[in-house]
């Protein structure tokens, strides 16, 4: 297997991980359950990957990261709006 191709997918299924709970964050308007310091050391690991990508140059890793922060971040901002 292509090693870039390998890369894509893997960016493409960690990316892609913190939807579902996105969507029943939204659906059920409630974080209770949604830990705060987790999301924001999760948002820094995947902000350090996207610079790590620009780094190295490397497009898998800069995309699948950035695309990650943007889902954590729709995230933290439904935990502000949603936790009780």
């Amino acid at each position: 297997m292509n090693e870039n191709l390998l890369g894509i997918i893997a960016g493409i299924l960690t990316s892609i991980s913190m939807i579902p709970q996105l969507i029943k964050v939204i659906k059920e308007k409630n974080a209770d359950e949604i830990s705060l310091v987790m999301l924001l050391v999760l948002i820094s690991g995947l902000s350090l990957w996207v610079w790590y990508g620009f780094i190295k140059d490397e497009l898998p890793i800069i995309l699948s990261n950035a695309f990650a922060v943007l889902v954590n971040i729709s995230l933290l901002v439904c935990y502000m709006l949603y936790k009780k």
